[in-house]
């Protein structure tokens, strides 16, 4: 298998969506499509099944995910370590996160990019939620992983590496607490609090402005931090849309947690400014998604 073959196997072994795929490597669906054809050729077996609603990986697919996935990473390393000796790695590396499951992602990274680079210094601090890119555009920050997507025509951003479903924060008080799960059309019962000055097209993708119906949803942009938002939230004064990690990281008996069940989960990726994709911005994403890959 050509490199390239082996890159778009495992990603859509991975993804498990052709057009997904596509868009993470960079290249056509058709391209995606042809070259698990020949594979499959190639090996004279299935190595996905594929129906109108979902790609799923055969049993010799998963066997050859298995088996590839260890000797393709152990490549990477090689790639990575070559070019760290022939470039050089010193200095900081300032990286920002946005919420707990990314900062705990990143803490275990930095570990092994410390140990792959011990020249270089890894910085970490958390993104405020009222100043989500400022940090990068005041050069405070190389890299962030941070909420998608990101559409800024001075910030570069890579793939989703993480994807957290999302669920509905309400006080314990509050009528939909005691639901099993929600829809968007319950979002336009109340009103949902959201991210001080948020871009317009995050807020779109993180909350839909309007629900199925047509009502429109209150969407009230006044938080500047997650504890703001936890207090505002048991108080009664909104709804908030947060990813599942909240019941591991913000539980609290005056907030109840309940799943949304017609929205896709929140995905981060990371991000940095146009032109900064420097080998250690390269290196620690690699490392970040080797991590979560785990």
């Amino acid at each position: 298998m050509e490199r390239r073959d082996i890159e778009i196997f495992l990603t859509l072994a991975e993804e498990l969506h052709f057009a997904r795929t596509a868009e993470r490597l960079g290249v056509s669906g058709a391209r995606v499509s042809q070259t698990i054809k020949q594979l499959e050729r190639r090996f004279g077996v299935a190595l996905f099944q594929r129906t109108s609603r979902q790609v799923t990986l055969t049993p010799v697919g998963s066997a050859l995910r298995e088996d590839v996935q260890a000797g393709y990473q152990r490549i990477q390393e090689g790639i990575a370590k070559a070019i760290a000796a022939g470039r050089g790695f010193s200095g900081i590396l300032r990286v920002g996160f946005s919420s707990p499951l990314v900062g705990e992602a990143i803490m275990a990274a930095a570990e092994a990019f410390r140990t792959r680079h011990p020249d270089c210094e890894v910085r970490i601090r958390e993104v405020h939620l009222s100043d989500a890119f400022g940090a990068l555009r005041t050069d405070e920050l190389d890299l962030q992983v941070t909420e998608l997507p990101v559409q800024e025509t001075d910030l570069s951003s890579g793939p989703a590496l993480l994807r957290d479903p999302r669920v509905l924060a309400v006080s314990s008080g509050h009528p939909f607490a005691r639901r099993d799960s929600v829809t968007v059309e319950d979002l336009a019962r109340d009103t949902v609090l959201v991210p001080a000055d948020a871009p317009e097209y995050l807020l779109d993708a993180l909350i839909p402005a309007q629900a199925p119906s047509g009502r429109p949803i209150q969407r009230e942009q006044i938080l500047t931090s997650r504890q703001e938002l936890l207090t505002l939230v048991s108080g009664g004064a909104g709804m908030a849309v947060v990813g599942s990690q909240a019941t591991r990281y913000h539980a609290r008996p005056d907030i109840v947690y309940v799943p949304i069940a017609d929205l896709p989960p929140i995905e981060y990726g990371p991000v940095w400014p146009v032109g900064g994709q420097t080998s250690r911005v390269r290196s620690f994403t690699t490392l970040l998604r080797a991590e979560l890959d785990r």
